[in-house]
């Protein structure tokens, strides 16, 4: 693969929900793809060139849709003016489908260098699924399930597997409805969380009822022009209400007080302790209360 580098000067970057102006970018350029990059993140770029042609084969793959399109990928260094552009301070990447458009936090990669590959991927996935299916409006909750589930698991934010909030929410019975995450995910980095969380629970749970082809069976009714629900009740026999209820009872049956005592042991255990120390040091404090109390009987009784 020939790669041309090229230096790129974004007077106006129309490109962004938030346009950043005088901003100067490298760009590596192929047929199908640019790279657009800070100056210090040229070996970046260039791993990500080397990448795009295989995640882009491997995505095909799964889906059976041709990526026919030519994506523009912007690795930004600075955190701060990633920020402006990013819709939370979770987000590490975003896409915007309506222009083909990849933009990654690349300061968030020191964290795990394995991450740029997948999210490389997970937003690429956005790519796809919107450039096929147009002529409907694609829930947010599907489109971000669909894009954890192909690839691996990453999201576009970076969250503790080991704290589910899914969990913490199925077990105090909180899960925000699918309909409300409809247009959108709720501000706050709790709730956005957890709409991340669950996207990528439900698509999993109708691959597990139905395998994989009942999901992409979904997504080529949609393609055709279906509504999410007729989908959901052309490509799986239910109506969209029923499934959601059915998948909230399988998490209740998962999440245990067995589960949520494990979930929360480091807490628990911090709490034990802390109460502990309360009540050895009301033990000491009557102690030196009682002995005080006997040295003045002693004098009154000696004196």
């Amino acid at each position: 693969m020939k790669i041309k580098i090229f230096s790129f000067h974004l007077i106006l970057f129309v490109l962004f929900v938030k346009p950043l102006c005088g901003v100067t970018f490298n760009v590596l350029k192929d047929k199908d793809f640019e790279v657009f990059y800070d100056q210090p993140l040229k070996y970046a770029a260039v791993e990500v060139a080397d990448m795009y042609p295989g995640t882009k084969a491997d995505l095909e793959r799964i889906f059976g849709w041709k990526l026919d399109l030519k994506a523009s990928i912007i690795l930004v260094k600075d955190r701060d003016k990633f920020q402006r552009m990013a819709e939370s301070p979770l987000t590490v990447a975003f896409a915007v489908p309506a222009r083909n458009l990849i933009v990654v936090d690349h300061s968030k990669m020191n964290i795990n260098p394995l991450n740029l590959g997948n999210i490389l991927k997970h937003e690429l996935c956005h790519l796809l699924v919107h450039h096929h299916i147009r002529g409907v409006v694609l829930p947010r909750w599907l489109d971000e399930g669909i894009a954890q589930w192909a690839s691996d698991g990453i999201s576009d934010i970076l969250m503790d597997q080991r704290r589910s909030l899914l969990n913490k929410a199925t077990f105090r019975d909180r899960l925000i409805p699918l309909q409300m995450l409809e247009s959108g995910f709720p501000p706050d980095n709790e709730s956005l969380s957890l709409a991340y969380e669950e996207s990528k629970s439900f698509v999993t749970y109708i691959i597990s009822k139905s395998g994989k082809e009942g999901i992409l069976t979904v997504l080529n009714y949609m393609k055709q022009g279906e509504d999410v629900d007729s989908a959901i009740l052309k490509a799986l026999s239910i109506p969209l209400g029923e499934l959601e209820k059915k998948w909230h009872r399988s998490l209740r049956q998962r999440v245990t007080w067995f589960t949520y005592i494990s979930y929360h042991l480091y807490e628990i255990l911090f709490s034990v302790a802390a109460l502990m120390t309360i009540y050895a040091f009301i033990r000491v404090i009557m102690r030196k209360r009682a002995y005080r109390k006997e040295e003045e009987e002693e004098d009154r009784f000696y004196s």
